[in-house]
């Protein structure tokens, strides 16, 4: 199934909210108008799903192909519970929202609701502040799992392994996944993690 799922190309953003952040691409314009609603699914294992719950405010900053590779590392593959992601990577503050410097242009969000499912949280956001800072390819989920390596930039000692998550990037370095191993951002089991 995800095999087919992944040719549902949607866009690659860094979502942040007030103390941390994540890579999504489950983001949609859901109306239109002077101030439209705009949706976005985080994962209920992701911490900055908390933080989406305690906050009344969230950014989206568009990532394009030319984004430092970086963003892709400090969001996507640590946690904001125990790693400051703001400290490690270029933002500005908007509003009290960090925003990526090196990307396509951000939307900022009032919350309006959130919709809980069994996996994620899908908040709907009124967008009151948004701006394009340059019109260069936007990156897609597809682009993103075409190039994955290459993005994560993964290094080896001489005869390390590594096991990359298929799903969200994440890389366990050993010669074997527990049986039992779960990815600790996304929370998928072993089977979709592939040998480098």
């Amino acid at each position: 199934m995800n095999k087919i799922l992944n040719k549902i190309s949607q866009g690659m953003y860094i979502l942040t909210t007030k103390n941390g952040g994540c890579c999504v691409d489950s983001v949609s314009q859901i109306s239109s108008g002077d101030n439209p609603l705009i949706a976005v699914a985080v994962m209920k294992g992701n911490y900055t799903n908390k933080l989406m719950k305690e906050n009344n405010t969230f950014a989206l900053s568009i990532i394009g192909t030319n984004t430092d590779t970086s963003v892709i590392k400090t969001y996507g593959m640590n946690s904001s519970k125990d790693y400051n992601k703001f400290e490690n990577s270029d933002t500005i503050v908007i509003d009290n929202l960090h925003i990526i410097k090196n990307s396509l242009g951000y939307i900022i969000c009032d919350k309006v609701n959130a919709i809980e499912n069994e996996t994620h949280t899908l908040f709907i956001g009124k967008v009151i502040k948004s701006e394009l800072y340059k019109d260069d390819e936007p990156m897609t989920y597809q682009y993103y799992q075409n190039h994955k390596e290459d993005l994560i930039n993964i290094e080896l000692s001489n005869g390390e392994k590594a096991w990359i998550c298929t799903i969200c990037g994440y890389i366990y370095y050993g010669d074997n996944l527990p049986d039992d191993y779960k990815c600790p951002i996304c929370k998928v089991d072993k089977n979709l993690f592939k040998l480098k």
